[in-house]
C-alpha cells in the first residue's frame, strides 16, 4: 500500500516508466523540444494576457479603489513570470513521465491554463464595458482557477513530487491574487 502513495520517481524499479527518455523512444532532443514546447504555452498564456493588462494597468485600473495588501504594479511581472516558468517545468516533468494518471494531470493543467488565460481580459478589459459585474465574473473564474490549480496540484504530486511542489507557489499566488479580485470587486 505504501508504494502506491510514493511518487512514481521515488519507486524502486520505476525508472524505466518514469522517463520518456532513452530506451522508451524518446531522445535528449524530444526533452528538450517538449520542454520547450510547455514554455511557449506559458509566455503565450502570459503575453495574451499581457496584452489585456497593457491598456488598462494605467487606466481604470490605476485609479480603482485596491485592497490595502495589494502589491505595487512592477512586483506582478517577476511574480508571474517566475511562476510561468515553474508551471512549464511542472506539466513537463508530469509529460515526461509517462506514468499512469499523466493523461488526466495534464488535462487538469491545460484547464488551469485556460481558466489563466479568461481570467485576465475579463477583469481588466470587461470593466471599462461593464463595471463591477465584469469583476464579479472575474472573481468566479479565478475561483475556479484556484479549485483547477488545486486538482493539477493532486494529480502532480503522485506523478512527480516535484512537479507538485512547483505548483505550490503558482496556487498561493492565485488564492493571493483571488483576495485581491474580491476586494475590487467589492470596492468598484
Amino acid at each position: 500500500m505504501q508504494a502506491q502513495q510514493e511518487p512514481l520517481e521515488a519507486r524502486p524499479g520505476a525508472s524505466g516508466r518514469r522517463s520518456r527518455g532513452a530506451g522508451s523512444g524518446f531522445g535528449a532532443g524530444s526533452q528538450v523540444v517538449a520542454l520547450l514546447v510547455f514554455l511557449v504555452a506559458s509566455a503565450l498564456v502570459a503575453a495574451l494576457g499581457g496584452l489585456a493588462t497593457a491598456n488598462h494597468v494605467n487606466g481604470w485600473y490605476a485609479a480603482a479603489d485596491k485592497a490595502p495588501w495589494s502589491p505595487p504594479n512592477w512586483v506582478f511581472g517577476p511574480v508571474w513570470t517566475v511562476l510561468y516558468i515553474a508551471m512549464a517545468v511542472a506539466a513537463w516533468l508530469v509529460w515526461r513521465s509517462h506514468a499512469e494518471g499523466s493523461k488526466a494531470a495534464l488535462t487538469a493543467y491545460g484547464v488551469q491554463l485556460v481558466l489563466n488565460l479568461l481570467w485576465t481580459p475579463v477583469f481588466f478589459a470587461l470593466y471599462p464595458v461593464l463595471g463591477t459585474p465584469a469583476l464579479w465574473i472575474a472573481f468566479v473564474i479565478i475561483v475556479a482557477l484556484a479549485v483547477a490549480v488545486a486538482v493539477t496540484v493532486v494529480l502532480f504530486g503522485p506523478i512527480s513530487r516535484t512537479a507538485g511542489l512547483l505548483m505550490l507557489p503558482y496556487l498561493s499566488w492565485i488564492v493571493f491574487a483571488s483576495s485581491l479580485n474580491l476586494w475590487a470587486a467589492l470596492h468598484n
